[in-house]
């Protein structure tokens, strides 16, 4: 019989709530600014529910980057979603 191995379980910054891990998107913030996560650092998950609840999302990610400004966070964040879906 062969042995199963555990999937990696992370936790959604917006909804609390427990995904596998490759079924979430990785991002950091860098100075401010958010980014996919580039190997480095500080990350944290949000899962594909999530990214549509602007409202949700937008104040966990103002907790998680320590301020910032709204509408910088809202246009990267639909960026980095319209490349994720591309590729």
């Amino acid at each position: 019989m062969a042995k199963k191995l555990n999937q990696p379980l992370r936790m959604c910054i917006s909804c609390r709530e427990r995904e596998a891990q490759n079924k979430l998107l990785r991002l950091q913030c860098i100075d401010g600014s958010i980014e996919v996560f580039k190997g480095s650092g500080r990350s944290f998950y949000l899962c594909e529910n999530c990214i549509f609840e602007e409202k949700k999302v937008l104040k966990a990610l103002m907790r998680q980057c320590r301020g910032g400004n709204k509408d910088k966070f809202t246009n990267k964040l639909k960026e980095i979603i319209a490349d994720d879906r591309k590729s």
